[in-house]
C-alpha cells in the first residue's frame, strides 16, 4: 500500500524547489539587465581581475591589495559588491561594476578560506583557519557577529536560502548550523 504522506511531502518539496528556482531566475534576470555580464577571477599571485567576457578579451580592471594568495572571490547576489577571501587573514570588498577597492574586513587571526553572501546581499559570512566564522554587515562594513565554536579550521560556509541560518563545516568533522 502506498504511503500518501511521503507523496504529499514529495509534492510539497517539488513545489518549494520550483518556487526557489523561480525566485533565483527573477534575481538573475533583474541583475542581467544591469549592463554587460561580468566575471571576476582571483589568483595565487595576490590579484583579482574583473572581466566583461562578451565584450573584451582584456580585463576591465586589475585589482590589487591582498598580501597573500586569494582563496575565493564572490559577487554579492545583487552584483554591486565583490568579496575576496585570502590567506592574508582578510576579506576585501570591491565595487562590482568598476573593480575599485572599497574596504578590508579584518578580524580573523588566520587565513580566510571561504565566504558566502546572504541572499539579500546585506550580510557576508567568512570561515577561517582560526576556527571561527564572522558575519559582516555589508552596509556598515563592520563585524556584526563573531561565531566561535568549531574546534579546528572552518573549511566551508553557506547561508540558508531564507537568510536565517548559516551552515559551516570544518576540520573538526562537525557540521554546525547557526541561527540569526
Amino acid at each position: 500500500m502506498p504511503n500518501f504522506n511521503c507523496r504529499k511531502d514529495g509534492i510539497r518539496a517539488i513545489a518549494e524547489l520550483a518556487e526557489i528556482k523561480q525566485k533565483a531566475l527573477q534575481r538573475y534576470n533583474q541583475v542581467r539587465g544591469q549592463g554587460p555580464e561580468r566575471l571576476v577571477s582571483g589568483s595565487d599571485d595576490f590579484t583579482l581581475f574583473l572581466w566583461t567576457p562578451a565584450e573584451d578579451k582584456k580585463a576591465l580592471q586589475r585589482m590589487t591589495g591582498h598580501q597573500a594568495l586569494i582563496n575565493q572571490v564572490l559577487f554579492s547576489p545583487d552584483t554591486r559588491v565583490i568579496a575576496s577571501a585570502s590567506f592574508d587573514k582578510s576579506v576585501k570588498l570591491w565595487d562590482g561594476r568598476t573593480g575599485k577597492f572599497l574596504t578590508s574586513l579584518r578580524g580573523h587571526v588566520s587565513a580566510v578560506y571561504q565566504i558566502a553572501w546572504s541572499a539579500d546581499s546585506r550580510l557576508l559570512v567568512s570561515g577561517s583557519s582560526d576556527s571561527t566564522l564572522k558575519v559582516w554587515d555589508a552596509k556598515t562594513r563592520k563585524l556584526s557577529v563573531d561565531l566561535p565554536g568549531h574546534a579546528d579550521e572552518v573549511y566551508a560556509v553557506d547561508w540558508s536560502p531564507d537568510g536565517q541560518r548559516v551552515a559551516s563545516g570544518g576540520k573538526d568533522k562537525c557540521l554546525r548550523i547557526w541561527r540569526r
